[in-house]
């Protein structure tokens, strides 16, 4: 019986296989694999390799020119649009000021419309296919404009232009829609945005540290640490070929300072260090303000110097790293609750010295330390220190791998996070439990 049932199986397949070949559809391919190809359900997908490739879309929003290039340059027309073309280069005679310009050069680069696939972020117009929206809100620079102090009441001015900005903003659908957690704010002063910062505390922040911020306002996670823009000129006199001096000896001063030694806060630490280092020889420890000739004596002193010390300020971080980065001129870093731009991918140690506050305040450990530090050693740091100051340089137009685009890049980073964020907050029916 069962032979009879295997010859009819065979002879059905054979006569089955004959008419296809007859007919000419046979298809050599076995049937089975077909069935692998038959159409399966479509999962939604963010395509994350190509979002990750690509550069960031930001929209940035049109604002009165009173909330930026008007601080520069009041006679600037307010008809027509800002562009490459009319946005007025920021003065090199700002002197302070230049420190905080973070905001003007973000904006810029995102006017600037040429070389696009090798920068971090472009301009879109469309905001429905924006990543990130940029609010170009010159908040350090107001608060530099409008008052020369706290207590002055032009800073009612400062004050105002908060007031408006935040009604502009909280009738855009676009921060309703995500809370403003999205949006990309700049106030790289410890004072900028000062009155309405409570406001914004969801928004990407472009901070120089967390000195004068809560946690739950700013904090690594959320937000963005930038350099200050540098005020001393960048130093490209030492490439070291054969006819540059040795660098080491031809630096004849061991550790420089000058700035303000009065400071609040940690900054404290300045006059005890003034205290500590007086009447050492191979020691340049001076009290200055930040004027166009004391930037120039500045300037020619970290150029001189093997290290530069940089403590503290009035908050964690100051600009005089970033001027003894672009001098090559080594680091020294006191300041216990300093954070550094771009840490995710610069290694600062391979470039800088750092001590705790404890350290520094013990008699003869600074000089001592320094004093032995290897010329080898010191050497490969003052090479890093050549290969990574471009990354501290904010220009216009941009150049890859400057400072701006650094920055648009870690903003790229936090994105997913936001996306997370704003994701949960439309389906949650409860206060979040991680809040």
């Amino acid at each position: 019986m069962y032979g009879k049932t295997i010859c009819t199986i065979v002879l059905f397949v054979f006569l089955i296989a004959s008419y296809s070949i007859y007919m000419g559809t046979v298809d050599p391919t076995p049937y089975f694999t077909q069935l692998q190809s038959l159409p399966r359900a479509i999962s939604p997908s963010c395509n994350s390799s190509t979002t990750a490739s690509r550069p960031l879309r930001v929209f940035m929003y049109d604002l009165p020119r009173k909330f930026n290039i008007a601080m520069m340059d009041p006679h600037l027309s307010e008809v027509d649009p800002i562009t490459a073309e009319n946005l007025p280069p920021w003065s090199q005679t700002s002197g302070v000021q230049r420190q905080h310009s973070v905001e003007y050069w973000l904006m810029a680069s995102l006017l600037h419309r040429e070389g696009e696939k090798e920068k971090e972020a472009v301009r879109v117009f469309d905001p429905e296919s924006a990543d990130a929206f940029f609010v170009p809100f010159f908040s350090s620079l107001s608060f530099n404009t409008h008052g020369k102090n706290m207590t002055d009441p032009d800073t009612e001015f400062d004050r105002l232009l908060q007031v408006e900005l935040m009604e502009y903003l909280e009738n855009s659908k676009y921060w309703q829609r995500s809370g403003g957690r999205d949006h990309v704010i700049p106030m790289t002063h410890p004072n900028a945005f000062r009155f309405l910062r409570q406001l914004v505390n969801a928004s990407i922040l472009i901070v120089a540290d967390f000195g004068r911020y809560p946690k739950e306002m700013a904090r690594l996670g959320k937000d963005v640490v930038s350099p200050y823009v540098h005020v001393v000129e960048s130093f490209d006199g030492d490439d070291g070929d054969d006819s540059t001096p040795d660098p080491y000896e031809s630096r004849s001063t061991l550790l420089y300072f000058r700035g303000n030694t009065v400071r609040k806060a940690d900054g404290k630490i300045r006059r005890q260090l003034e205290k500590l280092l007086a009447g050492n020889s191979d020691v340049r420890y001076e009290k200055s303000v930040a004027t166009t000739q004391n930037i120039k004596v500045s300037t020619e002193g970290m150029r001189s110097s093997k290290f530069c010390l940089h403590p503290a300020g009035d908050t964690p971080s100051s600009c005089r790293l970033f001027d003894a980065i672009v001098s090559h001129c080594v680091p020294v870093i006191i300041s216990d609750k300093i954070e550094l731009p771009f840490e995710d991918e610069i290694d600062y140690s391979e470039f800088s010295v750092f001590y705790s506050v404890k350290e520094a305040l013990e008699p003869g450990f600074i000089l001592d330390n320094l004093r032995q530090f290897p010329k080898e050693k010191w050497l490969q740091m003052w090479e890093n220190l050549k290969n990574v100051s471009h990354h501290f340089e904010f220009q216009y137009p941009p150049k890859r791998e400057d400072a701006v685009n650094m920055l648009w890049r870690q903003v790229k980073h936090k994105i997913p996070n936001v996306k997370l964020a704003v994701h949960r907050n439309r389906r949650l029916k409860v206060p979040d439990w991680w809040l």
